[in-house]
């Protein structure tokens, strides 16, 4: 049996301490060793910061200029067919590479899936996926090794570890989101196929250039739309204009940020819990780990604050006997849990740090200098970020709907008041078949 410490900083002479200790260690004066012993036998200490999720967990590894990096997805249900292929496509859009909105290195991002999957079915077992890196110029950041780029994570690594990987800047690269992206690929299809739950995600802004919102349709906008121009933007128009702002910084050398848009259809309703876990914090704090972002809203966000309770509150009407909203300045989430509308959330990405431009650092050593890199970076992180956006999210939901059917369905559920979270597919020998 393990037990916790629920005061670990406290001094060994606290009462309340050692009241939750076993029974042989509650002596009067138990010794600093056996204490030591104790614990060194009975308590786990996860490694943090490298693993996603409670039921669908996921777990990436891996550094930029490393042999490879991938991902560990432990909790997914078994006997769902899947391949290679499948989440290949999703590697695909996220690869660098793709058009002159990318960075110029070259990798075919080709995935591997070593475990959990059987004759093209999932086992129900840890399912292990590896890109190799194949592109790598190690000897391009030789310069890291003495001086910091600015607002990347080359300081802020040696001030947690005292020591870092120099090379591509290890794990703070966004070649980590590979691992993200390839365990997305898995939810998105579990979300897609079994509950028709799509997630899209496009780019609606790019420097000063701002999509407005009325272009955009959310019921009917499509894959193929967003898909269309090498800025991801579902508006032909204001893709080019952001095509255009992009390239005026890239020709300089510089960078410009963004924000992505995604939207979340036919999401069911019931999902997230009160206080600590709401849904809007669970997106927030997914989207939030992706590399260079710097803000996040959803529903109406901050433009919510300019209008009155009477303007912003989204009035319940029956629509067929189903409960929904008038309007949905809430963006799907009411009270931290899904209402069965459309979810729609933005997320700011900051300008690339990596630039061509000489700037103003100090190295390693503490010697103020300059610094000029000629490292391949991305002008805008905008474009390749879309399916990492949705990658997450997805993590989310599925994740959500795991922890749903743990708790909310296991007795029979209050068919008055909630909706079965019933798949309206169902499959067989990895077939998926609609339900009659």
């Amino acid at each position: 049996m393990a037990y916790s410490l629920p005061c670990a900083a406290a001094p060994l002479s606290s009462s309340s301490c050692f009241s939750s200790l076993p029974r042989e260690l509650r002596g009067s004066s138990p010794s600093l060793s056996s204490i030591r012993k104790w614990t060194s036998q009975n308590l786990q200490v996860q490694a943090t910061g490298n693993t996603f999720g409670t039921f669908f967990r996921v777990t990436t590894f891996g550094e930029s200029h490393g042999g490879g990096v991938g991902c560990v997805v432990d909790g997914c249900p078994p006997r769902m067919r899947l391949s290679e292929a499948d989440i290949q496509a999703e590697l695909d859009r996220r690869r660098p590479g793709q058009s002159r909105m990318t960075s110029t290195r070259k990798e075919t991002d080709t995935c591997k899936i070593y475990s959990g999957v059987s004759e093209g079915l999932t086992t129900g077992t840890p399912i292990m996926i590896s890109v190799p890196n194949t592109d790598q110029k190690a000897h391009d950041y030789n310069e890291l090794s003495l001086a910091y780029r600015p607002s990347h994570a080359d300081a802020t690594y040696d001030m947690k570890y005292g020591v870092r990987a120099i090379g591509g800047g290890g794990r703070s690269s966004a070649r980590e989101t590979i691992g993200q992206v390839a365990s997305g690929a898995i939810a998105k299809k579990l979300l897609k196929e079994f509950w028709r739950t799509e997630v899209l995600a496009y780019v609606s802004q790019a420097h000063e250039v701002v999509l407005p919102e009325h272009l955009v349709d959310q019921e009917s906008v499509t894959l193929e739309q967003i898909e269309s121009n090498i800025v991801r933007c579902p508006d032909a128009d204001y893709a080019d204009k952001m095509i255009a702002a992009i390239d005026a910084a890239r020709i300089t050398g510089d960078s410009v940020g963004g924000v992505v848009s995604c939207l979340v259809r036919n999401a069911p309703r019931g999902l997230g819990s009160p206080v600590f876990d709401k849904l809007s914090a669970l997106f927030a704090g997914a989207l939030l780990s992706i590399p260079a972002t710097m803000g996040f809203e959803f529903g109406s966000g901050f433009a919510g604050t300019r209008l009155t309770g009477s303007q912003h509150n989204d009035e319940f009407y029956l629509d067929r006997g189903r409960i929904r909203t008038r309007t949905n300045r809430s963006g799907g989430i009411q009270g931290g849990i899904s209402n069965g509308e459309i979810i729609n959330m933005r997320v700011a990405f900051k300008p690339t740090p990596t630039i061509g431009k000489k700037q103003h650092t100090v190295t390693r050593d503490k010697r103020e200098t300059e610094l000029t890199t000629h490292i391949r970076f991305d002008p805008c992180v905008a474009p390749r970020a879309v399916p990492i956006v949705e990658a997450m999210v997805a993590l989310v939901f599925v994740d959500q709907l795991m922890s749903q059917y743990a708790q909310c369905y296991l007795l029979p559920i209050n068919p008055q008041l909630q909706d079965p979270i019933q798949p309206p597919q169902t499959w067989k020998n990895g077939k998926v078949t609609q339900q009659s």
